[in-house]
């Protein structure tokens, strides 16, 4: 860490994933400009949203796959520039189809790279320095998803079309410094075969099931929704079956078998799940309905952030000190509150008084939850297999928001031009939010009933022990430092 070579890798690796967290919120302050500009109605904002969400979920890990095989620094590069051709393409587009069609090429070179970026760090750095390096790529990593919407904000004020093409300039630099800076690494014992199909099946699955989610919320039940549902549901089924018969499965089944790790993957599904779907519709009501400008609206949740990155690590010790079945339970009680608290953000709404209090309880909650939960997920592994569990936690968190974001706003009747009209968004927003704090009772409930002391053989409970984590980004490190690569 105290070395010109190791500062160099992190900066490559840090720009590179920022890359990526970036996009993944700044293009939320933007919606309602890019659907006055191009025309589409809310089911077109969606998949905005949901066509970078869907590839980036479905080929996380065949991405980590493709660089231990291959060789991390190529892949991760090709990631990079993959990402940034896809920017240019957003930037450029002339409808709101090309949009989306770039959206999700966008989403494909973000696997490539995310994955890649804690390999590279992994490979780079040993012992204690590993965990230092790990540490700040999250910390850092979570910094730049915060300022998305910030940056958003301000970049929308000059023209929506720069929240896209802004990523080139800082491509260019994080290439640079790749080739110059960053060793080569691979897996030496990496699988001689990829899992194409599992890659497949979940693309397929994932694809379908969004789809027919979609379109079931904005144009009604009908068979077309009804058969894409059925197709996803099948492709996904289809994928399990395939894990359990390769030889060398994408996700190793035997991960399921131990509770904690089922019920922690519940838990993830339905709360990132919340977490997408609200945050995706509160900038927009912010916009709409209370008449904030697009910077107002990108720093309005600073607060929820603040807390975040200032008391997470505090959050991890807690749980290893107490177990983590209280704080998950009591973390998404409070995120609930915080949510039913957004109900108050309507016309004429105040930052102080109706979001920033808002906010800080909704980010207390889900700080109480977030470490506990990723630090439970790896605890439930077996050590040689903490990569495959904490990239298996990965794509469900990313499923879950993706999920959400195609059918919670269907739920609560939002469709068409509604993005545009006040009245109309503002009942489906605060159903919306209601819908979100349902989901956090449930978790809460998963791990009161669900979540179990970690025992060893004498029965004496192990605490659960802290870990380096991107509380924003759910991309945590193994307990003893070593990063996930997958």
């Amino acid at each position: 860490m105290g070395t010109a070579a190791g500062r160099w890798v992190l900066v490559a690796t840090v720009l590179g994933s920022g890359l990526v967290m970036v996009d993944g919120t700044v293009v939320n302050v933007a919606l309602p400009h890019i659907g006055a500009d191009l025309g589409g109605g809310f089911g077109d904002l969606q998949w905005v949203v949901n066509a970078y969400t869907l590839t980036l979920a479905s080929l996380i890990l065949l991405g980590g796959s493709l660089g231990d095989h291959f060789g991390r620094r190529r892949v991760f590069l090709i990631g990079v520039v993959w990402f940034a051709l896809a920017s240019v393409a957003c930037g450029l587009a002339p409808n709101i189809e090309v949009l989306i069609a770039a959206r999700a090429l966008q989403g494909v070179g973000g696997a490539l790279l995310t994955p890649g970026s804690l390999a590279l760090i992994s490979a780079a750095f040993d012992g204690s320095d590993r965990a230092a390096a790990v540490g700040a790529w999250s910390g850092l990593g979570g910094i730049a998803g915060a300022i998305g919407p910030f940056l958003g904000g301000f970049l929308v004020e000059f023209d929506w079309r720069a929240v896209f093409l802004i990523n080139v300039p800082l491509a260019a630099v994080v290439l640079a410094v790749t080739v110059l800076r960053v060793p080569e690494s691979r897996d030496p014992a990496s699988p001689r075969r990829l899992d194409l199909a599992g890659a497949a099946l979940t693309v397929a699955g994932l694809g379908a099931l969004t789809f027919g989610l979609t379109e079931a919320g904005n144009q009604g039940i009908s068979a077309i929704p009804l058969v894409c549902i059925g197709a996803g549901v099948v492709a996904l089924a289809m994928f399990v079956v395939v894990q359990r018969r390769s030889a060398h499965p994408m996700i190793s089944l035997t991960l399921f078998s131990d509770n904690n790790f089922r019920v922690a993957n519940l838990m993830t599904l339905l709360i990132y799940g919340a977490l997408g779907a609200v945050f995706l519709l509160l900038v927009l009501q912010l916009q709409t309905v209370s008449g904030f400008s697009p910077v107002a609206a990108g720093t309005a949740l600073l607060p929820f952030t603040a807390v975040m990155l200032l008391f997470s690590s505090r959050a991890g010790a807690l749980s290893s000190r107490i177990g983590p079945r209280l704080p998950m339970t009591v973390g998404p009680l409070l995120a609930a509150a915080g949510l039913l608290l957004m109900l108050r953000i309507g016309e004429d709404a105040s930052w102080l008084l109706d979001v920033a209090p808002a906010a800080l309880v909704f980010g207390a909650g889900m700080v109480l939850v977030v470490a506990p939960l990723t630090a439970t997920v790896l605890d439930s592994a077996p050590q040689t297999m903490a990569g495959a569990a904490s990239g298996v936690n990965n794509a469900v968190a990313r499923a879950g928001g993706l999920l959400a974001v195609a059918v919670l706003p269907g739920l609560a009747g939002l469709r068409g031009a509604d993005y545009a009209d006040p009245a109309a968004f503002s009942s489906g927003f605060h159903t919306a939010v209601v819908i979100g704090a349902v989901l956090m009772v449930v978790a809460a409930g998963l791990a009161a009933a669900g979540i179990r002391p970690v025992t060893d053989r004498a029965g004496s409970r192990i605490a659960v022990e802290e870990c380096p984590n991107c509380a924003i980004c759910a991309l945590p490190a193994h307990p003893d430092g070593e990063p996930e690569r997958r």
